[in-house]
């Protein structure tokens, strides 16, 4: 047997999520070259590796993936006007001092926002970057820096805004672009920084924020341009009953409706929140074969409703977790993610609805079927990406937890990762992030924040 990089051993139990959902009490997983290039049981032999990982009373999971978020918010996280609004009203508090934003800012935001990530066991985030105020610079470049310095694997959007208030949007007017230079930047986006190769650190989609932010044309125009490159899409959808209102008032019809007019209900798409469809529109977003990132604390912070994942996982749609942007979701924990899933499938579906492997799906594979990447991130099997995350199930909050790791990862905690590696390399070890930049950017991040909000150090 071949000699391997990394060797994750001794786990109290290896649930791959892979296509026959295999879970290998005892087991071991093998990355040689970035990639998971073997699996075995306590009775298999193992290869010698670099670097031995022993998981000894853990259980180890595919990394988590992060299908929605924000990361410039975080600059503006449990900001103490906005933490009891709904949607639309906070949206257009935060929109002036989001405005501020520069290379700087994105950068700091990224870096820490992908960093906290790590610590919950995400190894491959997107995120939703819309907002670029002119003669901010290379925004989407600053963030793409951070992940490669942290180590992350990353699927920024280009995202935009081109409807201000003076066009009945809820943006002020200095923070959006036209669509011709919208479009014209998002192929430049992709020219750049868009990697196909199998393995990927940086995949980059094409995302119009919400159907209240940019025009109908913009969305079509979108939705070829992404066809003509190859990549995804990505945008707001079904928030809440506001959205919902919005769209019937603004388009004459629903938001599922509009998708389908302006060449947006396929496959090649993925849609943040998709908390409104009724029982026909979810058919319709799974034969489309359509992804979903359900955002559950950003939904019971706004108030916005609990989004039908049961029966979207039925219907065919790809659901994924977003841990959202800070001020809507302040924790960019993709451990609780899951857990407020499973929480809340129980409370929506029946206690036996929400179980724990149903979240851990979400949050590995169904992130793949998302970003389009089934069979390369979101689950453990040879060939794969070794991006891994190791769970400590020790201590006086697994006391008793000793029938289902699985279901104790989940019920009890709260869990943060102990070891999250990506590509084969470690991004946390034993609940430390490995970088010796934590303390620096932290400072960075502080000072960025305090100008942005105008309060006083």
């Amino acid at each position: 047997m071949s000699r391997a990089d990394l060797l994750v051993r001794k786990a109290l139990l290896v649930a791959t999520v892979d296509a026959q959902r295999r879970e290998i009490p005892g087991g071991w997983v093998a990355v040689t070259n970035g990639f998971v290039s073997a699996i075995g049981a306590a009775s298999d032999p193992s290869p010698e590796a670099d670097t031995v990982i022993d998981a000894t009373d853990c259980l180890v999971t595919p990394g988590l993936v992060n299908t929605h978020h924000h990361l410039y918010q975080n600059l503006t996280r449990a900001y103490p006007p906005m933490t009891n609004a709904a949607l639309f009203g906070w949206l257009k508090t935060l929109y002036p001092l989001w405005a501020s934003i520069d290379e700087e800012a994105v950068h700091v935001s990224a870096w820490v926002g992908l960093a906290e990530l790590a610590l919950s066991g995400c190894t491959t985030s997107t995120d939703h970057l819309y907002l670029y105020p002119r003669g901010a610079g290379d925004l989407l470049g600053a963030e793409i820096a951070a992940a490669r310095d942290i180590g992350m694997r990353f699927h920024p959007t280009r995202g935009s805004m081109s409807l201000s208030e003076k066009d009945g949007g809820l943006p002020p007017d200095h923070v959006v672009q036209d669509d011709d230079t919208i479009l014209t930047q998002s192929a430049d986006a992709v020219a750049k920084y868009h990697d196909r190769s199998r393995g990927a650190m940086v995949r980059v989609a094409l995302a119009p924020c919400s159907p209240f932010s940019v025009t109908e044309d913009l969305m079509r125009r979108s939705a070829e341009l992404a066809e003509s490159l190859d990549v995804r899409l990505h945008t707001h959808f079904a928030e809440n009953s506001e959205d919902d209102d919005f769209s019937v008032a603004t388009f004459g019809c629903r938001p599922t409706e509009y998708l389908e007019r302006t060449g947006w209900c396929t496959d090649r798409t993925w849609v943040a929140h998709c908390v409104m469809p009724n029982h026909d529109e979810v058919q319709r977003l799974g034969r489309a074969g359509i992804g979903a990132a359900h955002c559950p604390s950003s939904n019971l912070i706004l108030a916005s409703g609990i989004a039908p994942v049961v029966e979207l996982r039925a219907a065919g749609v790809h659901v994924g977790l977003g841990v959202d942007g800070s001020a809507s979701a302040d924790s960019a924990s993709l451990w609780l993610e899951a857990r407020q899933a499973m929480l809340l499938a129980k409370l929506r579906n029946g206690a036996d609805a929400g179980t724990a492997r149903m979240a851990l799906e979400c949050a590995t594979v169904g992130g793949a079927g998302c970003l389009g990447r089934i069979g390369e991130i979101g689950e453990l099997s040879v060939g794969a990406v070794g991006d891994i995350s190791v769970w400590s199930l020790t201590g006086p909050s697994f006391a008793g937890a000793v029938a289902d790791p699985v279901e104790a990862w989940l019920r009890c905690g709260p869990v943060a990762a102990r070891d999250t590696i990506v590509h084969g390399r470690p991004v946390v070890r034993n609940g430390e992030l490995v970088s010796n930049r934590v303390d620096e950017m932290l400072r960075l991040h502080s000072t960025i924040s305090r100008r942005i909000q105008k309060i006083a150090g």
